[in-house]
């Protein structure tokens, strides 16, 4: 290495750093002497051995004699053809300011117009260095080529370099001539950009009314119209949250699943039996359940309440069922118990099961009151005339010895035809129909019509009442047959669907 790449002898300051009087009065650059293979250094660096008047390096404490060495390593800084001695090398005082720092930029730019053969000849040291701060930063086995230190917080203040800007103090490039120029003018520019100028890349915000905002049309938004006031706006805001809300309780009221509660049979403990037998069983028959529930809707059994029990006394009333369910179907089941209707049951098996007939007529005169619908099947037919004062046959056999067996072995197998009456109701449901077959599963029918009812069909082959309405209701009405086993009877049974789906629309109508 020559003395010019020793980091440890003092170095020329770079020609751009000598006062003008001195750089004016040699106009013609220096002769170009190679180093020898000895070791000995050339006139121009014997002469940089004292620095110039006016020169901000300073001399180290002490100096140490040349290293002869061999020729320059290939891919280092020194050994690039055309490339300057790491100015990283070099021992430097802190900048003073970013003043000085400007200045030093500018000089810097002037030793870029100088001839290249004054480049090659006495390479010049960037002048942006003065901006790495007060730490020197000397090449060492560890460092060879002058790598700069990452710079702390208190360098980059004294720099005044922000948070815009580049590489701290714009010294990673060292080259000749105009590359030194180049970087000076690139590092001076980062600075300004880091003190709190906006770099030139970012674009002005809030200058120009974005198109369509209402500062761009006067103040008003242009989805508006001409002549719109403030009350004409909260008008049609009104007006829409209103219809929103009809919209929703329409909904509400048509696709709201109907709740329907069904009657339970009652299974009354057999005196000496044991296990489930001994206790009291309140259920469903199975057939009545689904063919309720096959138009969507929700099947509730309504139990019997108890509310002066001594064991589970309850607060609960059939009026609470009546209030929260939507219609009511009363099941076929046992008699209907001749004292109900103020009469003695004339045989002993006739006596009916009077419990169950308090706990339906309660429950018949709950939906009644709600103005909800109801809907009987054979033994409901025949409680729905009785809770509005009519009477029973007992047995139809004793009582009209000339009709048709009504009940047989075959249970819901026997059949018979229906006439309708005129003006009748439920032929108007069930529309046109060549031949009305249906089933007949009963040995008592209404006897005395009960008041404001009105008989809607008969059975064709003796004029026993097959179906009754109650006329000053919405839909109350009771049907002797057993309309759930007409589907599994075969096709020849009067479909009885379009009776249940005016049930169910008549417990949607007045479910409020």
């Amino acid at each position: 290495m020559t003395d010019a790449q020793d980091p440890k002898s003092p170095q020329q300051p770079p020609e751009s750093q000598k006062p003008d009087n001195e750089t004016s009065k040699s106009a013609t650059p220096p002769e170009k002497r190679p180093a020898t293979d000895s070791g000995s250094a050339s006139p121009a660096h014997e002469a940089s051995q004292e620095p110039a008047q006016g020169s901000d390096y300073v001399e180290p404490a002490s100096s140490s004699s040349a290293h002869p060495t061999a020729k320059p390593v290939a891919g280092t800084a020194e050994g690039s053809s055309g490339m300057p001695p790491n100015p990283d090398t070099l021992t430097r005082p802190a900048a003073s300011s970013g003043a000085a720092a400007a200045g030093e930029a500018k000089s810097a730019s002037q030793s870029a117009s100088q001839p290249t053969s004054q480049s090659a000849s006495q390479p010049t040291r960037s002048t942006q260095a003065t901006t790495r701060g007060p730490a020197a930063e000397v090449a060492s086995d560890s460092n060879p080529i002058g790598k700069p230190a990452p710079a702390s917080r208190e360098d980059v203040k004294a720099a005044g370099t922000g948070s815009a800007g580049g590489s701290i103090g714009g010294t990673d490039a060292v080259g000749s001539g105009a590359d030194e120029a180049a970087g000076a003018s690139r590092g001076t520019g980062q600075g300004a950009g880091g003190g709190g100028g906006e770099p030139p890349h970012q674009p002005a915000f809030g200058t120009t009314p974005r198109p369509g905002s209402p500062s761009s049309m006067g103040g008003q938004p242009s989805y508006l119209q001409a002549g719109d006031s403030p009350w004409s706006v909260l008008r049609r805001i009104m007006s829409a949250r209103f219809r929103a809300w009809y919209d929703r309780a329409g909904q509400r009221i048509t696709q709201r699943t109907l709740k329907i509660g069904i009657s339970a049979r009652i299974f009354h403990p057999e005196p000496g039996s044991k296990g489930l037998r001994s206790k009291t069983l309140q259920y469903l028959e199975e057939s009545i359940a689904h063919w309720v529930m096959s138009r969507d809707v929700l099947v509730f059994m309504i139990p019997t309440v108890d509310t002066q029990g001594l064991l589970h006394p309850s607060h609960i009333r059939l009026h609470d069922y009546a209030k929260h369910l939507d219609g009511l179907v009363l099941q076929g089941g046992a008699d209907v118990s001749p004292l109900t209707y103020s009469e003695v049951a004339t045989r002993h098996e006739w006596q009916g099961d009077r419990m169950r007939d308090m706990y339906e007529l309660e429950l018949l005169h709950e939906f009644v009151e709600q103005g909800k619908p109801i809907l009987g099947v054979c033994r409901g037919c025949q409680l729905i005339n009785v809770a509005f004062g009519g009477t029973l046959h007992q047995d139809i056999a004793t009582d009209l010895p000339e009709a048709i067996p009504h009940v047989t072995e075959t249970y819901e197998h026997n059949r018979h035809t229906l006439t309708f009456p005129e003006g009748s109701s439920l032929a108007q449901m069930l529309g046109p129909v060549d031949v009305p077959i249906v089933n007949s599963i009963h040995h008592q029918s209404v006897k005395t019509l009960g008041r404001d009812l009105s008989v809607e069909a008969v059975c064709a082959e003796d004029g026993v009442v097959e179906a009754i309405r109650y006329r000053k209701a919405p839909f109350v009405m009771g049907l002797q047959w057993h309309p759930e086993f007409h589907r599994a009877g075969g096709p020849e049974f009067l479909d009885c669907t379009p009776v249940l789906d005016n049930f169910l629309r008549a417990a949607r109508e007045t479910r409020f």
